[in-house]
């Protein structure tokens, strides 16, 4: 909260980051953003709990945990040249 404070008395950001934040504290710094910058909640933000952060009022939602779980799949990118 302290470091939003000083966003809020800084000014000139497009968009702020709450991350990291417990669903009762994002919702108290939309609260104090009142509307006047864009806002984003990331982290620890799964597809279980995403609807309640998006209560909280927060215009963006991260969710890392779509990443983290995906199992890779190793692709060859070599291309085949024909001498025609």
């Amino acid at each position: 909260m302290d470091e939003l404070e000083l966003v809020l008395q800084t000014g000139g950001v497009n968009r702020i980051l709450l991350d990291n934040f417990s669903f009762r504290d994002l919702k108290e710094a939309v609260n104090i953003i009142e509307g006047r910058y864009i806002t984003e909640a990331s982290g620890g933000i799964t597809i279980n709990n995403i609807l309640e952060y998006a209560a909280s009022g927060v215009d963006y939602i991260s969710i890392g945990a779509l990443t983290h779980s995906v199992k890779s799949l190793d692709l060859s990118l070599k291309a085949v040249i024909s001498a025609n």
